[in-house]
């Protein structure tokens, strides 16, 4: 059985995300996520877009059961998936699910070899007889880290430390995959490769993707589905043609309004002067 296969067969009735009225603290004090509500659908790609610092990144953390690292705990709301409630799981356990995360930054063992650092990442069936096989099948969608299994991951360049963290996740055997920020870094040219090698893997793996971006313009080119997020709420959502052709996002994430891409200190000064969103 191919590892696509493998995967199909775990997944084969798909499952969905669904968050709903989300609010999280830091501090017990600072509220940084409020009523965010969204859905990713069973084999589907959904793109959550926003500058820095409008609270994506707590969203997936509260999704992945990884707030409790940063003094931060969900004060209202739900978060369902597979139809099972999984508010403040623990990692683990939200891994035993089918709930996945690639974390920004290219997460990895810097001085392990890219092969033990794949060993160290397998799903509830564990690192049986078939794990060696499903190695070789990742490093054949990963084909610039397909030679470099017994090189020291460290010295990789940033794309191929992405490729890596990618591959560790899928090892994780996912359902759901929460990509946080995949482009923060990289040059266009690996931003490209990297989201065309996540549409193929939804495609060929039956994985639903949860992609955290900053960079709009190729995150929807991928996506499904968008949602944008400001100042720790959902400011708009809609399909990709849709939220192309609302000038308010070509304005500030697409930089194709009439003055280009423009700061974060544009967008607040922008919002103080008309109505937000219209």
């Amino acid at each position: 059985m191919s590892l696509a296969e493998n995967i199909q067969e775990q997944v084969a009735t798909g499952a969905t995300l669904e968050v709903e009225n989300l609010e999280v603290t830091y501090s017990r004090v600072i509220v940084a996520v409020q009523g965010v509500s969204l859905k990713v659908p069973a084999n589907s790609i959904v793109a959550l877009l926003g500058t820095n610092g409008a609270g994506k990144s707590t969203t997936v953390r509260a999704i992945s059961g990884f707030l409790p690292v940063d003094d931060a705990a969900i004060k209202k709301g739900s978060i369902h998936f597979d139809g099972h409630s999984v508010l403040d799981l623990p990692p683990y356990r939200a891994a035993r699910l089918g709930i996945v995360l690639v974390p920004e930054r290219r997460k990895i063992f810097e001085t392990l070899t890219v092969w033990d650092n794949l060993r160290l990442s397998h799903g509830p069936s564990g690192v049986g007889r078939n794990w060696s096989r499903k190695v070789e099948q990742l490093f054949e969608i990963f084909p610039r880290i397909a030679g470099r299994k017994d090189q020291v991951a460290g010295y990789m360049s940033g794309g191929e430390r992405q490729m890596l963290a990618i591959a560790q996740g899928l090892l994780c055997e996912p359902k759901l995959l929460l990509v946080d920020e995949l482009s923060l870094g990289l040059a266009p040219h690996l931003v490209q490769e990297l989201m065309a090698q996540l549409h193929r893997l939804r495609l060929e793996f039956g994985i639903s993707i949860l992609l955290i971006e900053q960079d709009a313009l190729s995150a929807l080119e991928i996506a499904d589905y968008g949602y944008i997020m400001e100042g720790g709420r959902i400011v708009y959502e809609g399909a990709p043609d849709k939220l192309r052709g609302h000038k308010d996002v070509q304005e500030f994430y697409l930089g194709s309004g009439e003055s280009g891409r423009v700061s974060y200190r544009d967008v607040k000064q922008y919002r103080r002067s008309r109505r937000w969103w219209g």
